[in-house]
This record gives C-alpha cells, structure tokens and sequence, in this order.
C-alpha cells in the first residue's frame, strides 16, 4: 500500500495550497466576506466569473476527491493500531468529501443561472443568489467546521494511540481538531480561520510524512 501512502501525501499537500490559494483569492484579491451588498455581490460573481468559478473548483470539488484519497491512504496506514477511531474517521472524511464537492457544484451551477436574471432583473438575481449562496455555504460548512474538526482529531488521536505519525503532528492535530470543533458553537464561528490555518500546516506536515516514511518506518 506504499503507493496509497504517496498519493495521499500529494492529496495532503494540494489540499493545504488548495485552501491557502483560496484564502488568498477570495479574503485578499476579491475580499468577497466584506461585500454584504446583494447586488454588488452578484456584480462581483459575474464579472470575476471565471476565477470564482475555477477557485470552487480547486478549493472544494478537486479539494474533496483529495480529501478521499488521503482518508483511505490515514485508514490504511493506521487502522492496525486504532481500528474503531479510524473507521469512524475516514466515514467523517468520505462525507466531508461529499459535502464540499456538492458545495463546490451548487455555487458553480448558481453562477450558471444568475448570469442570465442579471441582465434582466439584477435585484432578483441579487435574492436568487442569497438562497444559492445559503445552500453552498452549509454544504461547505460555513456555519462551523462539525466534519474537518472530528476528522483532524480522531486521526490525531487515532495517530497517538497507533504510533505512525510523529507525535507533534498528533498533537497539533489534537489543537487543530478541537478548535474546529468549537466554531459549530454562533459566538465562537470566528475561529474558523484559525482552524483553517492550523489545518494548512497540519496538511503540508502530514503530507511530507507520508511521503517519506513507509508504513514500517513510520509504526
């Protein structure tokens, strides 16, 4: 299963500069959280279609096929030593796959059907949207990280118990988990960003492991 362990150390690593780069396009260059205006909001989708469009693809609907890979290559490598943690973890991980990749198809067909009303009604489009961008956001998990958070701790933990991943990485994957754990609670959904953040490093560390240790290396 060597090879299983390389792929979802390159599916770890594209997920870490998936999310960085999306961070980065929709924080920085479109800064898309400030704009509350409906229709600017809708302005800013069309006219930026094409790069909102390929972010949703990188950020959620390739980031999801990834995320499978790399839970079977964790189930693989650690199921010897924590079987139940492990098959509850990667079943969090193939669902949070499923959950970002339908985000990432509902805002990329949204865009699809509000270019159109735009030009008829741009205030309608502006309510149309709203709707779509309510449905994609709680498949991505914009209200609270309830499926990335128990995935990074019941791996981490799972890991601590199994012995095959460095003990730091487990821990921070312990920290990382549980704050995700906590942004499902309103008044602590501003934490999302730190989850975000520490999930990036938590990646890019887990990724370089599984690439270079073997699964006997690494017990």
């Amino acid at each position: 299963m060597k090879t299983l362990h390389k792929l979802g150390g390159f599916s770890a690593l594209y997920m870490a500069a998936a999310h960085l780069i999306g961070i980065v396009i929709f924080l920085v260059v479109l800064d898309y959280l400030n704009i509350t205006d409906p229709a600017q909001k809708v302005a800013l989708n069309i006219e930026k279609q094409t790069v909102i469009f390929s972010t949703n693809l990188l950020m959620y609907v390739f980031f999801g096929f990834a995320l499978i890979v790399l839970s079977l290559a964790l189930y693989d490598r650690l199921k010897s030593g924590a079987p139940a943690l492990m098959q509850v973890a990667v079943t969090i991980g193939i669902i949070w796959a499923g959950s970002l990749i339908a985000s990432g198809m509902v805002a990329n067909a949204g865009l699809a059907t509000i270019v159109p009303l735009y030009a008829k009604d741009p205030v309608q489009a502006g309510l149309t949207w709203q709707g779509i961008e309510a449905v994609a956001g709680g498949l991505g998990n914009a209200n609270g990280e309830i499926l990335g958070g128990p995935l990074t701790l019941l791996v981490s933990l799972a890991a601590l118990r199994a012995g095959g991943l460095p003990k730091g990485l487990n821990i921070l994957g312990v920290l990382v988990g549980a704050v995700g754990i906590t942004t499902i609670i309103p008044a602590l959904n501003a934490l999302t960003g730190v989850f975000g953040l520490g999930q990036i490093i938590w990646f890019v560390w887990l990724g370089i492991v599984l690439l270079r240790n073997g699964p006997s290396r690494a017990a």
